[in-house]
């Protein structure tokens, strides 16, 4: 089965830059730009989805709360209501200048602490769905499989793809384990061979040495380390030699 490497990018802000956007857009199929809530400003957004577009790859809103000192992942209580009309609003941002570089948002992907409370909270859920179908009922919207993202989507008819991630080590639950246990980020290699299983045979490793079932037609690569390019080259690389076809899904 084919697979998407997505990477989260654009997460810059004025002087301040994250990551080597160019070199990873050499190397994904699929960009999550952020829309100037979480991180990302216009030129930022503007510099980002041409260079994605040069490339041909596909964009996807990276939508966030509105925090740009905690990088957006600061749990922030927000009515659904405001979420929902937050949420529009970025994707009207990102969906401006992808069009002026000659495509278009094809996807929705939460941001870190929202990311997680749409997973575990309906109400949050349901808030990003509706400003997708409210922009565009084509967009499909990319999240953790059997969570609460999936089945908002599923109830309004949205298309959901499942998300595992590379670099990342997982709950004996599921979820992402917290950037701040031990063993939660994963080395070149370790992210190599997580890459591979994930797509290989829907299992990912868990903190505590376990590991549990991820069904993801898209795999994620952080873009904001140093090694970012390194080690998603390497996956890429890795994912090729197995016999893994890499594609975007939107």
């Amino acid at each position: 089965m084919p697979v998407d490497l997505n990477s989260d990018l654009g997460e810059g802000f004025g002087a301040y830059r994250m990551g080597d956007d160019a070199a990873m857009l050499d190397v994904v199929t699929s960009a999550n730009i952020a829309c100037g809530f979480h991180a990302g400003d216009p030129s930022i957004m503007r510099r980002t989805c041409a260079l994605a577009v040069e490339r041909g790859v596909r964009i996807g809103a990276h939508v966030g709360y509105r925090d740009l000192p905690g990088f957006g992942r600061r749990a922030i209580d927000i009515a659904p209501a405001d979420l929902r009309d937050e949420t529009l609003y970025q994707l009207g941002s990102l969906d401006a200048f992808a069009r002026a570089a000659g495509d278009r948002v094809r996807y929705v992907k939460p941001h870190g602490a929202l990311y997680h409370a749409a997973a575990a909270d309906r109400a949050l859920a349901d808030a990003v769905v509706a400003a997708l179908r409210e922009f565009d009922s084509s967009l499909a919207l990319l999240g953790p499989a059997g969570t609460e993202m999936e089945a908002a989507a599923t109830a309004a008819g949205t298309p959901f793809i499942g998300e595992g991630f590379a670099d990342r080590a997982y709950t004996p639950e599921g979820l992402l384990a917290p950037r701040g246990l031990p063993g939660s980020v994963l080395g070149e290699d370790d992210a190599v061979a997580q890459a591979l299983s994930i797509a290989r045979t829907g299992k990912a490793a868990t903190v505590d040495g376990g590991t549990v079932a991820v069904h993801a037609a898209s795999i994620c690569v952080h873009g904001d380390s140093p090694a970012a390019v390194a080690m998603a080259r390497r996956i890429r690389t890795a994912l090729d030699d197995s016999g893994v076809p890499l594609r975007p899904f939107a």
